[in-house]
């Protein structure tokens, strides 16, 4: 079997989003989760066509909604792994000084992660999150079930 050709940073699945003002969610990539652009091609009246950015080792691609194009708005639901629990707060705190607003706080999951939810200009839920506790799927399910109503 041949080895699948991708640009470097792209995975088998690479995501990708529609969403308005996609420059203002560029600027809000690079501050806050220190996203660099290493492909970009700009639209109409200052917007962009099509980008893509490298967070960690990942690639994100993004435009502007364009429906006379048959690109409608189509925000998505990211999660960025981060080192450790207290890079989960500190990145949280820099998404909301780069624009973001809160979904929900960090906080120590059931499951053995540090996570914490943030939404930015253009509607994409980012999730920050690192590994805090490894266990077993026995003990996630205990913990899963002592959280479940009596």
């Amino acid at each position: 079997m041949a080895k699948i050709k991708r640009p470097e940073g792209h995975h088998s699945v690479t995501p990708g989003f529609a969403v308005p003002s996609a420059s203002k969610v560029l600027a809000f990539i690079e501050k806050a989760f220190g996203g660099k652009v290493v492909d970009k091609y700009d639209g109409p009246n200052g917007t962009i066509a099509h980008c893509e950015v490298m967070i960690g080792d990942s690639v994100v691609m993004f435009g502007d909604v364009d429906n006379g194009h048959g690109m409608p708005a189509m925000p998505a639901m990211l999660s960025l792994y981060v080192d450790d629990g207290d890079a989960v707060d500190v990145t949280y705190k820099k998404a909301l000084a780069a624009g973001a607003t809160s979904e929900a706080e960090p906080k120590n999951q059931f499951y053995g992660y540090r996570s914490a939810t943030v939404r930015d200009a253009g509607g994409n839920r980012w999730t920050i999150c690192a590994v805090v506790e490894e266990l077993s799927r026995e003990e996630m399910q205990r913990r899963a079930q002592e959280l479940m109503p009596k």
